[in-house]
């Protein structure tokens, strides 16, 4: 075989595994993952009507549970709306959380 012909196969050999190695995410992708940052908040769908253990607060808000201590919290956000709204100027509103109760998770482990 000569000197040309070759380099002319190994040349097409090389370039042939590289459109095999560049093709291989398409033939096959690499499986992705939505819950890869998971969270140790788990917030509860829909709105509540959060009452204060002490009776101060009655409001509507979402709910929060924090799934490491098993805090219960709540947001309140005045309205049916799923975050706060401010009507009275253009800064948006904070919901501010308070304690509604307390999960105990160590006594299911028992």
């Amino acid at each position: 075989m000569s000197t040309d012909r070759y380099s002319k196969v190994v040349l097409t050999v090389i370039a042939g595994s590289l459109l095999a190695i560049a093709l291989r995410p398409f033939a096959n992708p690499p499986r992705t993952f939505a819950d890869a940052a998971s969270s140790h908040v788990y917030l509860e769908p829909g709105i509540f009507a959060l009452r204060a253990p002490d009776g101060s607060k009655d409001l509507l808000g979402k709910v929060v549970v924090d799934l490491q201590t098993g805090q219960i919290w709540g947001f309140p956000t005045g309205s049916r709306s799923p975050y706060p709204i401010s009507v009275h100027g253009p800064k948006p509103a904070v919901s501010e959380p308070y304690l509604l109760g307390q999960f105990d998770f160590r006594s299911m482990q028992k």
